[in-house]
């Protein structure tokens, strides 16, 4: 039998406490060997335990969560589920800690504790189950302490920086699109940060509950040259615009005339997952074909490896991210096994790749006029 994965719980409330070790301990796969009300109990366990998961809540005393995930990270880095309220600054808190390198996040609800995490249970433990075989870097010094007004002003350079690499004349009918779960936050701003303003328009599934995509959006707007946006019911699917799947609904694309058009609804789950990489890549090899380019990146499953496949059929170039560079690589790695990908690549080369292929394509343009 294998050996179970060993899980700390922090968070300052004893009910909380009390639930989340409940629920794992209910599990054959998993324990709860310890928990802590603060960070700095917590650090004690971690050295003393060894845990292979911890849990951390976001508002706690002596030290909050965001602080204590930045120096675990920097010093002992091991796999974090952050466990946030859903509220907007709870989102807002969400993604930073993604951004020092959590694993992952569950948002617990704000009324009803009790009855809420029973419901949630079946995805705690999920994501622990990921969290526990996820890829975990070391976050350097420098990243962990930048705060708002650093990242600020490093987005600043990094915009003039990108401002000289401008693809020309594309044609209008080209589309990118990208699918991402486990870790895709990260995955996916490093893609866009890297891309010029007049790039194609680029639509995007990035498994997120609701409550999350519209800071997530907001944020990576305020990093990027392109314009960065939850979708929108009916909304065209303009160039040098990023297109984000709202939390609990699905997204894909239909054509209007000359144009693509943005599809938001409130459909069934497909793959269990809501919005699906698979409802989007599907619309895409029907709508665009070989004008497509597909993206897939860091996540656990299945998700969009048959509809990518699909895009491919169809005539479109396929970018895989590579299991070294993957927080986590099941959805890659389904992509792979499904024929799906043209080239399998480092995630800092899919930005370049993706351009290389679109300037060609400008070249081609220009010699036509």
């Amino acid at each position: 039998m294998s050996r179970k994965i060993r899980v700390i719980v922090v968070d300052d409330s004893a009910l909380v406490r009390s639930l989340l070790a409940e629920i794992i301990n209910r599990q054959t796969d998993m324990e709860c060997i310890g928990s802590a009300n603060d960070p700095l109990i917590a650090r004690e366990m971690i050295r003393d335990l060894s845990p292979d998961v911890i849990t951390l809540d976001v508002e706690m005393p002596h030290m909050d969560g965001i602080d204590f995930l930045g120096r675990l990270m920097r010093l002992r880095p091991m796999p974090v589920l952050m466990i946030s309220t859903l509220t907007e600054r709870g989102a807002e808190v969400t993604l930073r800690a993604l951004e020092l390198g959590a694993i992952d996040f569950v948002a617990k609800p704000r009324v009803g504790v009790a009855n809420g995490l029973q419901e949630l249970a079946s995805q705690i433990v999920e994501k622990i189950r990921v969290a526990a075989v996820a890829h975990v870097r070391r976050l350097p010094a420098a990243r962990a302490a930048v705060g708002p007004a650093m990242a600020g002003a490093s987005a600043v350079v990094e915009k003039s920086a990108l401002a000289s690499s401008l693809l020309g004349r594309v044609s209008t009918e080209k589309i990118i699109a990208v699918g991402a779960s486990t870790g895709g936050t990260e995955a996916i701003k490093e893609v866009l940060t890297h891309l010029p303003a007049d790039c194609p328009g680029i639509v995007i599934t990035q498994h997120m509950p609701p409550g999350f995509t519209t800071s997530f959006a907001a944020r990576l707007n305020s990093l990027c040259l392109i314009t960065v946006k939850e979708a929108v019911q009916g909304e065209r699917i303009l160039p040098g615009h990023a297109y984000i799947a709202p939390g609990g609904k699905h997204f894909s694309i239909a054509r209007s005339g000359a144009n693509y058009v943005a599809v938001v609804d409130d459909a069934p789950p497909v793959n269990r997952h809501k919005p699906s990489v698979e409802v989007l890549f599907k619309s895409v090899a029907s709508c665009a074909g070989r004008n497509a380019f597909g993206i897939m990146l860091t996540g656990m499953g299945a998700d969009g490896a048959a509809a990518m496949r699909e895009m491919k059929d169809a005539g479109s170039y396929n970018l895989v991210q590579d299991e070294a560079s993957c927080i986590v690589f099941g959805m890659p790695r389904e992509a792979i096994a499904h024929g799906a990908a043209d080239e399998v690549l480092p995630l800092q080369q899919i930005a370049p790749t993706l351009l290389t292929k679109l300037r060609s394509g400008a070249d081609h343009v220009h010699h036509r006029i």
